[in-house]
């Protein structure tokens, strides 16, 4: 590995101490850990963009979920981090647990929780993946949480940049117990995650908006990137099947921002050449990131999609509909805590003011799946006439 990549052996190791494992280093002891987590399997049925429900089956099978979108942004971490000389193991951790703390019902969820949440104290995702790999996960004899390695909660509280100003309570208790360093970057391989989680969203958005039937081939062949990339096909491919063609021309604009990170970060690891993974952390900004013409493109892609698929009108409908489900579930919950399961009800029972209780309410809607979200909506709610 690259002298700026994280080293195992240099690993400021795990809040509770733990004996080495002779076969394994520690970030492919902690991405195991993830990967066994009671939160990463039930990223399976939380949405990415398109809430799980009954309808078209058939096409609804082939839409994202959390939990592909987080093997997808895990391979492109692994990818970069490769090419990059980094530890591709660590980048990989973050890029699994990068997602642990999404609720039901995707960003639509968070904003719903964020609102409910406000009095007492908010909700960020981010946060909420630190408190579960902190605190919540409770399989272990020695302590709650996963005892994950510095290097991995840093990655998890900062891949998406240094954390300033006031902190979301979940992660500020997180860092009283153990300084994270918050106002520095993260390693480069919690920023090649983050990068990872950029060119995973765009690409594979791209392909669900086109199942969905939200905007056509030729309406994405006006984009930059994606129209040169349908143009290349029909050049080399002339006549080819309608999905064929969407495929390749799709992958090469997945090609493309892979190729654009690596080449960045190459030329300016080069130029700078740091030669410890704590020069990374103490520059002025991150080393890993997308050219300044292709972020521009990025943006008017993001821009496109959305407007036509993520503020689409059925999406909308669709919005309202599952803000309307949290809102009614928080509440019931909060002033009735014996609806919960018997653990979770005693917990939120013997909380000693309503925000602590609101935050046990909050750990029990927020690992919900969207269609065990719906169920409990189904069997609480709709007999009352609410929702």
């Amino acid at each position: 590995m690259a002298p700026y990549a994280c080293q195992p052996e240099d690993s400021r190791g795990r809040l509770w101490p733990e004996r080495m494992s002779t076969f394994r280093s520690p970030w492919q002891r902690d991405r195991d850990r993830i990967i066994h987590s009671s939160a990463f399997r039930r990223l399976k049925h939380k949405t990415q963009v398109f809430v799980e429900h009954d309808g078209d089956a058939y096409r609804g099978d082939y839409f994202r979920t959390r939990l592909t979108h987080t093997i997808e942004v895990a391979q492109v971490a692994r990818t970069i981090a490769g090419a990059l000389g980094l530890n591709a193991d660590l980048a990989e951790t973050v890029a699994l647990a990068h997602d642990l703390g999404h609720p039901p019902f995707g960003h639509t969820g968070e904003d719903a929780l964020a609102s409910l949440m406000a009095p007492y104290g908010g909700f960020d995702h981010n946060a909420q993946a630190l408190r579960i790999v902190t605190r919540l996960e409770r399989h272990y004899a020695d302590f709650d949480g996963l005892n994950l390695t510095w290097e991995a909660l840093e990655g998890i509280a900062k891949h998406n940049g240094p954390v300033t100003g006031d902190l979301p309570y979940a992660l500020a208790e997180v860092n009283a117990e153990w300084d994270l360093e918050l106002t520095t970057n993260a390693s480069a391989e919690a920023q090649v995650a983050a990068v990872a989680d950029d060119v995973a969203y765009n690409h594979h958005d791209l392909h669900d908006g086109l199942r969905a039937q939200l905007f056509t081939e030729d309406e994405l062949a006006e984009l930059p990137v994606i129209g040169p990339a349908f143009a290349e096909v029909d050049q080399l491919h002339p006549g080819l099947d309608r999905m064929r063609r969407r495929h390749e021309a799709l992958r090469r604009v997945f090609g493309v921002m892979v190729e654009d990170v690596i080449a960045v970060a190459q030329n300016r690891l080069t130029g700078l050449q740091p030669q410890s993974a704590q020069e990374i952390r103490d520059m002025d900004g991150p080393i890993i990131r997308f050219s300044k013409p292709l972020y521009q493109n990025i943006k008017a892609i993001k821009s496109f999609l959305f407007t036509r698929m993520y503020r689409a009108p059925s999406v909308v409908v669709e919005r309202t509909s599952v803000t309307a489900m949290l809102n009614d579930l928080f509440p019931l919950f909060l002033d009735d805590p014996a609806q919960m399961p018997d653990h979770w009800a005693t917990m939120a029972g013997s909380a000693p003011d309503m925000t602590h209780r609101a935050r046990i309410v909050l750990d029990y809607v927020a690992g919900m799946t969207d269609r065990y979200a719906i169920a409990e909506h189904q069997r609480l709610c709709s007999q009352k006439g609410t929702g």
